[in-house]
C-alpha cells in the first residue's frame, strides 16, 4: 500500500520502461516529482521577475545607474528584468548571487523560450537533465518561428521513442539536436562556424590530481576524428606482448613522441580512416547537414573535406552558388543595393525611388512646416539654413536631375569649400587646412535671452535628432527589403531547390547538370590513394531512415538491366521486364562464425553505434558483432547479428537475469531481472 501512495505521487506520465517495484520504483516516482517540481519552480521564477521590471531601476544617465557596459553584457532574456532581482532570489534559495542569476536566466529562457518544454517536463516525457542539451541546442536559435518548430519536432520525437519503448537519454537529445539544429538557419550556422574556427587553439590546464595537467585541442570535426583515430592507429602497431600499457597511455606517448621527438620515434606511418556519411543534397550544395565520425556536422564542411580529398571538384562561383539568374543583380541584394546608391534615380528600381521620395516629402513639410516643437521651433531662417546644409550633404546624387533637391543643392556649405579646396590643389600637396569657424557672438546680458538661446539649442538638437531616426528607419526598411530579397534570390537558386526538395529523387531533379555530373564522377571512383575505400550509397527507406542496402555505383548498374549480354554492354537501352531480377538488400548469410567483408561493413554503417538502450558508444572496428541466437544454432546474417560497445557486450553474456531478443527488423528489446523493458532501433539515415 505504501508503494501504490508512493507512485501516485508521481506525474502521471509512466516511465518508457514501465513501473517497477520496490525501492527502484520508489527512485523512479522521485526522479517524475523532481522534473514536475523544475517546472513549477521555472514558473514561478518568472512569474517573480515579471514583478520586478528594469523601469524600476535607475536608467542610463541617472547617477548610480547600470553602466552601459554591464548592461549590454547582460542576457537579452534579462533585459526588462530589475538588476537587483538575483540579489533577492539569491537571499530567498540561499545560493550566491551569480548561481541566483543562472537560475533566473535558465528560468526565464525556459518559460519564455521553450514552452513545450516546461509542459513536457511537468506531464513526465522529459527530465531535468535534459535541460541542458534543450538550452543550449534550441534555445539560442534567434528566429521565434524556427525556435518553436525545433522544439516541436524534437519533442515529437522523443514522444515517438517513448511509445515504442525507447528511452532517450540526455546524451542522444544533444545528438539528435545537433543534428536537427544544423541547417534550419544556414546563416546563423555559417557564423557560429566562422566563430569557432577562430576559437581554434591548443590549451592546457591543470588536473585536479597532482602533477597532471589536461591537454585541450579545439578543431574541427574531421581533424579531430583524423588525429585520434592516427594515434589508435599507431597505439595498435606497438604489438609487443610485455608492454602493460593500455590503449590510452599508449596514444598519449605516441602524441608525445610525434610532437616533441618527430622522426626519433621509428613509427611506422599509418593512414586515417573517417567514415563520412552523406546525402545527395548535401553534396549538391544544399543545406542537409552530413556526418563525420558519428556526429553531425554542417553540409559546408562535409564539402570542404570531400573538395580537399579531391572527391568533389573546387566550388565555382557561378549561378549555382551566388543565387544570380544571370540577368544582373536582384533589387534590394546588398551589392545591388550599393549600386543603386551610387547611380542616377532615374535607373533605381520603383520600390526605392518610391520609398526616397516619401521620405523626402515627409522631411521637407515637418522642417518647413514647424513639425518640430511648436512656439519653440527655431526661427525660419534657421530651419532654411539647416534644411539646406541638410539636403546638400545627403541630396548630393539628385542635384544634377532636376529634382527636389536641385533648387537647394547650389547652397555652398563649409563642407563643400573643403573638398573644392582639395580638389584644386596640385597632386601631392597637402591639403589646404580649412579655416576655422568664426567664433559664435556673445549671448545677450540677461536671463530671457540666454534662456531663448537654450530652447532655440535644444529645438536644433532634436530636430538633427528626429532627422537621424528618419535616416535609421529607412536604413532599416532598406535591410529588411534586402534580406527579404536576399532569401527569395537563394529560394529560387539551385541549392535553394536542393534543400526544399522532399527526397533524394526530387533534389537530383532539381540539381543542376553540372552538380549531377559531379555526383556521378564521386560515386564512380574506386578505393585507392588518399581513400581506404571507395564511397558507397546508402539505399534507404524515405519515411523511416532504415538501411536497406549498401551498394555501390557498379552494383546499381549491374541490377539496373536484365542481364543480358546486349543489355550488360548498353543498360540504357534495356526495356525488359526487371520483375525477376534480385532487389537490393542487405549481404548474404556467411558461412562461419564471422561476418564476410560486405555483411560486416553493412552491419557497422547500419547500427554506427551499440545498441544497448541509452549507449553512444562506438561499435568497435574489428569486433563486436554479436549474434542474437548464438553461433551454429543462429546463422551469420544482418537480421541475427548485432553491433555493441565491449561493456555492453560482455553485459550481455555476462549479466545475470537479463534477456536480450532481437526482431528481424534490426529492433533489439532488453528486458531487465527487475521487468523493466527498453527497445533500441537501428538509428535512421
Amino acid at each position: 500500500m505504501e508503494q501504490e501512495t508512493t507512485l501516485a505521487a508521481g506525474t502521471a506520465g509512466a516511465p518508457v520502461a514501465g513501473w517497477a517495484s520496490g525501492p527502484l520504483g520508489a527512485v523512479q516516482a522521485a526522479d517524475r516529482e523532481i522534473a514536475r517540481q523544475t517546472a513549477v519552480r521555472a514558473r514561478a521564477v518568472a512569474e517573480f521577475a515579471a514583478s520586478r521590471p528594469a523601469s524600476v531601476d535607475r536608467q542610463p544617465g541617472e547617477p548610480g545607474a547600470m553602466s552601459a557596459a554591464r548592461r549590454a553584457a547582460r542576457p537579452a532574456v534579462l533585459a526588462d528584468v530589475s538588476e537587483w532581482t538575483a540579489q533577492e532570489l539569491s537571499i530567498a534559495l540561499g545560493l550566491s548571487r551569480q548561481g541566483a542569476g543562472q537560475l533566473l536566466e535558465r528560468s526565464l529562457t525556459l518559460v519564455h523560450k521553450l514552452p513545450g518544454t516546461v509542459d513536457a517536463m511537468e506531464s513526465g516525457l522529459l527530465h531535468d537533465r535534459h535541460l541542458w542539451a534543450l538550452l543550449e541546442r534550441v534555445a539560442p536559435v534567434t528566429d521565434e518561428q524556427k525556435r518553436a518548430d525545433l522544439e516541436r519536432d524534437v519533442l515529437a520525437w522523443v514522444a515517438e521513442r517513448a511509445g515504442k519503448r525507447q528511452i532517450t537519454t540526455p546524451a542522444q537529445l544533444g545528438g539528435k539536436l545537433r543534428r536537427m539544429g544544423l541547417g534550419r538557419d544556414p546563416r546563423q550556422d555559417a557564423n557560429e562556424l566562422l566563430a569557432a574556427l577562430r576559437e581554434r587553439g591548443v590549451w592546457a590546464r591543470p588536473d585536479r590530481r597532482p602533477g597532471m595537467a589536461a591537454l585541450t585541442a579545439l578543431l574541427t570535426q574531421p581533424e579531430a576524428q583524423a588525429v585520434v583515430d592516427v594515434l589508435g592507429r599507431y597505439a595498435d602497431a606497438l604489438d609487443d606482448p610485455e608492454d602493460r600499457r593500455t590503449r590510452g597511455q599508449k596514444m598519449a606517448d605516441v602524441l608525445l613522441d610525434l610532437v616533441l621527438r618527430p622522426g626519433e620515434s621509428q613509427l611506422p606511418p599509418v593512414q586515417a580512416q573517417l567514415t563520412v556519411v552523406a546525402g545527395v543534397r548535401t553534396l549538391a550544395g544544399g543545406e542537409e547537414p552530413g556526418e563525420i565520425g558519428g556526429e553531425p556536422v554542417p553540409a559546408e564542411m562535409v564539402r570542404a573535406l570531400a573538395r580537399g580529398l579531391g572527391l568533389l571538384a573546387p566550388a565555382a562561383a557561378g549561378p549555382a552558388d551566388t543565387g544570380s539568374t544571370g540577368e544582373g543583380p536582384i533589387p534590394g541584394h546588398l551589392l545591388a543595393q550599393w549600386e543603386v546608391e551610387t547611380s542616377p534615380p532615374e535607373t533605381w528600381p520603383d520600390w526605392l525611388r518610391d520609398a526616397d521620395e516619401r521620405w523626402w516629402a515627409e522631411l521637407e513639410a515637418r522642417a518647413l512646416a514647424g513639425g518640430w516643437g511648436g512656439e519653440d521651433d527655431p526661427p525660419p531662417e534657421v530651419r532654411q539654413r539647416l534644411w539646406d546644409e541638410e539636403f546638400r550633404g545627403t541630396a548630393q546624387l539628385r542635384a544634377d536631375d532636376g529634382g527636389p533637391g536641385a533648387a537647394h543643392a547650389a547652397v555652398p556649405t563649409r563642407e563643400d569649400e573643403r573638398w573644392a579646396a582639395t580638389e584644386s590643389a596640385p597632386c601631392g600637396a597637402p591639403a589646404p587646412t580649412p579655416a576655422p569657424a568664426p567664433a559664435p557672438a556673445p549671448a545677450p546680458a540677461g536671463l530671457w535671452p540666454a534662456a531663448h538661446a537654450a530652447v532655440d539649442e535644444a529645438s536644433l538638437a532634436l530636430l538633427a535628432l528626429d532627422r537621424a531616426m528618419n535616416r535609421a528607419s529607412g536604413a532599416v526598411d532598406r535591410a529588411r527589403m534586402a534580406d527579404h530579397e536576399d532569401e527569395e534570390s537563394w529560394r529560387r537558386s539551385p541549392a535553394g531547390r536542393i534543400d526544399a526538395a522532399g527526397s533524394d529523387l526530387a533534389a537530383l531533379v532539381a540539381a543542376t547538370a553540372p552538380q549531377r555530373a559531379a555526383l556521378a564522377e564521386l560515386l564512380d571512383r574506386s578505393g585507392g590513394g588518399t581513400l581506404v575505400d571507395r564511397p558507397r550509397i546508402a539505399v534507404v527507406d524515405e519515411l523511416t531512415g532504415a538501411l536497406l542496402a549498401l551498394t555501390d555505383a557498379r552494383e546499381l548498374r549491374r541490377r539496373a538491366h536484365c542481364g543480358r549480354p546486349a543489355c550488360t554492354r548498353r543498360p540504357e537501352t534495356c526495356e525488359h521486364d526487371l520483375t525477376g531480377r534480385p532487389g537490393l538488400g542487405p549481404p548474404p548469410p556467411t558461412d562461419g562464425y564471422r561476418p564476410g567483408a560486405a555483411l560486416d561493413r553493412y552491419l557497422r554503417a547500419r547500427d554506427r553505434r551499440c545498441r544497448f538502450a541509452g549507449c553512444r558508444r562506438r561499435v568497435p572496428r574489428g569486433g563486436e558483432l554479436d549474434h542474437n541466437t548464438p553461433y551454429p544454432d543462429g546463422p551469420t546474417s544482418a537480421e541475427n547479428l548485432t553491433g555493441f560497445c565491449t561493456g555492453h557486450h560482455r553485459g550481455k553474456h555476462q549479466a545475470p537475469g537479463w534477456t536480450y531478443d532481437l526482431d528481424p527488423t534490426g529492433t533489439l528489446t532488453v528486458t531487465t531481472p527487475t521487468g523493466l523493458v527498453a527497445a533500441t532501433g537501428p538509428p535512421p539515415f
